[in-house]
């Protein structure tokens, strides 16, 4: 699928170019993804075609992929499909909570190897960009190293009852 914008307008485009994204890196051979957003409801992580697209990007070999989200209280209730892909692949899923950070400081942002990455800078009008350039990405990637290091590991693949 080739994308020749690099703006997005709306919801519909966020998902498609979230799905393409994490195509190309599966393709890419990227081994690395960061998934940072302030608590994930804006993201279609229920939609079959990015679930899809996530585990085959998993299937390949020394794959980690890191989400760093404010909070995940509402994922597993709000993103049953996707708390369910979570306990088939969270040998390559790391969740962490950034308890001690601001929500309004988290970005919205999908880092995934060769520069390539998608930025919501505006989630209630749904605008953005998806990028490949490695300035932009080295200095996402700053931010995030920054934020991951006052992160906790948080959404555990299964929660016991009692």
């Amino acid at each position: 699928m080739d994308m020749p914008q690099t703006r997005i307008t709306t919801r519909a485009e966020f998902a498609l170019v979230l799905r393409y994204v994490l195509q190309q890196a599966a393709g890419d051979g990227t081994r690395e993804l960061w998934l940072v957003d302030p608590d994930f409801d804006s993201w279609p992580l229920d939609d079959p075609g990015l679930l899809d697209a996530l585990a085959a990007w998993a299937r390949l070999p020394r794959r980690r992929a890191v989400m760093l989200a404010h909070s995940f209280d509402h994922l597993p209730l709000h993103r049953p499909r996707f708390a369910q892909w979570r306990r088939v692949w969270s040998h390559a899923l790391e969740c962490r909570a950034l308890d001690e950070v601001d929500a309004s400081e988290v970005p919205t942002l999908l880092l995934a190897g060769g520069g390539l990455g998608v930025q919501l800078l505006d989630r209630r009008y749904w605008r953005g960009r998806w990028f490949r350039d490695d300035t932009t990405w080295g200095t996402w990637r700053e931010v995030i190293d920054a934020l991951s290091q006052r992160s906790e590991t948080s959404f555990g693949p299964t929660t016991l009852g009692l």
